[in-house]
């Protein structure tokens, strides 16, 4: 039986939230949105997501602090993460060190499905 892999989607944008969302179920992926990284921790728990999209830029810092209680979760810090953001690199910053692909916006759609395809495969 064939199981639709299923992304979550954080951001605080609804255009991109949308966006992703038709996007990744025009491609067959179920999908799951968050705000912030709050209801996306609740949602990662609750829906065990295969891959997560995560935006940098939004409140507080969210993006970060998400990414960091995800990692020390042992039950989600296996979810790779794609991080889609404006922002410049940091080199430094542990995330993107331990994200699975960073994406800049403004994205490709095609782009965006190779990496998410090629993550999930």
């Amino acid at each position: 039986l064939h199981m639709s892999k299923k992304i979550l989607v954080v951001d605080d944008d609804q255009n991109i939230v949308d966006y992703l969302t038709e996007l990744f179920t025009a491609n067959g992926f179920e999908t799951l949105t968050a705000k912030d990284g709050a209801q996306a921790l609740t949602l990662a728990k609750q829906g065990k997501p295969d891959l997560i999209t995560l935006d940098l830029e939004m409140p507080e810092r969210w993006g970060t602090v998400f990414y960091r209680r995800l990692a020390d979760d042992g039950d989600l810090s296996g979810i790779p993460v794609i991080v889609i953001s404006g922002l410049e690199k940091h080199p430094k910053d542990r995330v993107l060190q331990k994200a699975a692909a960073y994406i800049d916006k403004p994205f490709e759609a095609e782009k965006l499905m190779a990496v998410v395809n090629s993550v999930l495969a």
